[in-house]
């Protein structure tokens, strides 16, 4: 069975030719949304006579919700677009437009956990997440993988350089460099501990725009994978046995945490996470956290789903404060245990009123 899908080869040349005609003063506009799932991100475009300068210029728009075809009545979604960022597929002045989605009612869409932060708004949170991956050929298996056996044990592919470890880094490049162009807040990538699995990094974003600027970058890892044929894959434990899962580690701190003396507020938050830690585990995986069990084993880099551990410098921890952290005596801190197709919206509001407020 193929490794990749047949589209991967279509004529690209030919492709360019059309891509590269001009568009009269015209301007396209992708919409994109989470779809009912709260995992996958749905697009669709649309002409505007004009390169809109901001929000008030891109339109509403519906789309039908197939989850509600049984009442014709209820069966219309809201776009509502939040942020714009340059579409790095058909370029200036061509742009990407990141919607929430509301009900029929114009309430949020139950998976539309976006919401403000103005009650923390003054702690002035800075969120970064790092997100794990894993390029799927079409055939199910990671991509670079044998077809009938396995690469040799992990060990030597995180931050591998090598055509015998690192495998897929077109991809890797590619998406850094499209989210460079659409204005994503993308700030690394390395090769990550089981072969052919990828992290990136989003941030320093700050309350809500992080998960804006993350849901975008999912949508650019998709787009860039589709083409080239493969599928980014965003299970927390794609592979069974002795092989890393995927994460989606939160990077989080306010401007006390930040300030000489913050790591007594990094401790008080931490004490705070240890409280609500089942609560937790539930918003961070999308199926009310029941399945990020075969991710949180204690193994692997990971912390154990039953419990809550937090120190220095230890991957193995729930929460982690990094070397420097401890040494300097203020920063941030690491929340390990988000699976990698979390939702950042519900992580982000989850984190948020547990760690920030009352902090004195």
């Amino acid at each position: 069975m193929a490794s990749v899908s047949v589209s991967s080869g279509l004529n690209k040349t030919l492709q360019q030719h059309y891509m590269s005609l001009p568009q009269r003063g015209l301007c396209q506009v992708t919409y994109v949304w989470v779809d009912g799932s709260g995992e996958e991100l749905c697009n669709k475009t649309r002409t505007l006579d004009r390169e809109p300068q901001g929000l008030e210029n891109i339109l509403e728009w519906n789309v039908f919700a197939p989850t509600c075809e049984k009442d014709q009545s209820k069966s219309v979604m809201y776009l509502i677009p939040v942020r714009i960022f340059s579409d790095p597929f058909t370029l200036d002045l061509n742009k990407l437009v990141l919607c929430e989605a509301l009900q029929y009612n114009r309430l949020p869409a139950e998976t539309n956990p976006r919401s403000d932060f103005n009650k923390v708004k003054e702690r002035v949170p800075w969120f970064g997440i790092e997100q794990e991956y894993t390029p799927l050929g079409i055939n199910g298996r990671p991509y670079g993988w044998p077809s009938n056996g396995f690469p040799a044990p992990q060990g030597p592919y995180d931050c591998s350089v090598g055509a015998d470890k690192a495998y897929g880094r077109n991809i890797v490049e590619c998406h850094y460099k499209a989210c460079l162009y659409a204005g994503v807040k993308i700030c690394g990538t390395n090769a990550e501990t089981m072969p052919s699995q990828c992290e990136f990094q989003v941030g320093l974003c700050e309350g809500i725009e992080m998960g804006d600027h993350l849901w975008m970058s999912r949508f650019l890892l998709h787009r860039v994978s589709e083409d080239f044929g493969v599928v980014a894959l965003l299970d927390h434990k794609p592979m069974t046995g002795n092989w890393n899962g995927s994460g989606c580690h939160t990077n989080v701190s306010t401007k006390d945490m930040r300030a000489e003396g913050g790591l007594r507020y990094i401790q008080q938050a931490i004490e705070k996470l240890s409280a609500r830690h089942v609560e937790h585990i539930k918003v961070y995986h999308p199926h009310n956290g029941q399945d990020n069990i075969r991710r949180l084993t204690g193994l692997h880099k990971t912390s154990s789903i039953h419990d809550f551990s937090a120190s220095v410098a230890n991957r193995g921890a729930s929460v982690r404060i990094p070397r420097q952290v401890g040494q300097q005596g203020r920063g941030y801190f690491e929340d390990r245990r988000h699976s990698a197709n979390c939702d950042p919206y519900a992580v982000t509001a989850t984190i948020a009123p547990t760690c920030f407020l009352d902090e004195e």
